[in-house]
């Protein structure tokens, strides 16, 4: 039997984009009273390589980790992105280079996807069981999410993000949402990537957010000083994020694994 199990769902249709994806599924053991869930972005890069354009995150073996510790391990949904239409989905705001559909794949997670995986794994569907996690624009998009859906998202994990996009929109449309009532934020970034910027555009947002109250349990902030903009570096900083997320404390950053072979139960049908 593998040792891991990646679930294969779909292919779906997204009302409002284009191209039709897969979600991609990996269930721990299951926890009493439901496990924690976590949606994330380019669901092709976050478990093997094989999928991935440079390399896969590994997250199962993170989650697995935290299983063993006994503590939150959630189960996470690798939502594929539309290829072309990447840009698109993932930016919340119009520029010249999107048309900002962010809230057309929002709104199909909310009104479907969540639903489903409800359905077919035991898991949390509370605000504070459940997370939206992604790098780069999945970043920027996870934090979008998290304020524009806090009934469903009630955190987000934001690595690398391109806070930076659309002339920085996120800052205006962050500050002018509430504080969600229920909130745990993860921010990182490299101080290697664009010069320094990505990490100077997530410490205004990470100051911003301090000012409004999130405090050491609320939002972890890390600055990886050797961090570059690359999948290796998400992976290796995974492990602490995803324990923040649903414990409130950071762990530890493990290196990652150079590589791993997939495992004889990728793309298994859900559980009955």
């Amino acid at each position: 039997m593998a040792e891991h199990i990646i679930y294969l769902l779909g292919p779906f249709q997204v009302p409002g984009l284009g191209q039709e994806r897969h979600v991609r599924v990996y269930a721990p053991n299951e926890a009493a009273g439901g496990a924690p869930v976590l949606f994330m972005f380019d669901g092709q890069n976050i478990f093997h390589d094989a999928p991935s354009f440079s390399g896969g995150w590994y997250v199962h073996h993170a989650v697995k980790q935290l299983a063993e510790q006994g503590l939150p391990a959630p189960v996470i949904v690798g939502i594929d992105h539309g290829g072309s239409s990447r840009l698109d989905e993932l930016s919340p705001f119009t520029s010249g280079d999107s048309a900002g559909r962010a809230d057309d794949l929002l709104a199909w997670v909310k009104a479907e996807l969540a639903p489903r995986i409800a359905q077919e794994f035991k898991v949390r569907t509370d605000p504070a069981g459940t997370a939206v996690g992604g790098s780069s624009m999945g970043g920027l998009a996870a934090l979008y999410a998290h304020f524009r859906h806090p009934d469903l998202f009630g955190a987000a994990l934001c690595m690398s993000p391109s806070f930076w996009f659309a002339e920085g929109k996120i800052f205006d449309y962050v500050s002018a949402q509430p504080k969600p009532w229920t909130s745990r934020i993860y921010i990182d970034a490299g101080a290697r990537e664009d010069g320094g910027s990505v990490v100077a555009d997530a410490e205004r947002m990470v100051r911003h957010l301090r000012e409004r109250g999130w405090d050491e349990r609320s939002l972890c902030w890390i600055a990886d000083k050797d961090g570059n903009h690359s999948e290796h570096d998400w992976r290796k900083r995974a492990p602490s994020a995803l324990q923040f997320l649903f414990t409130g404390t950071p762990g530890p950053r493990p290196e990652a694994p150079e590589s791993s072979p997939t495992p004889a139960g990728e793309g298994a049908p859900p559980p009955a």
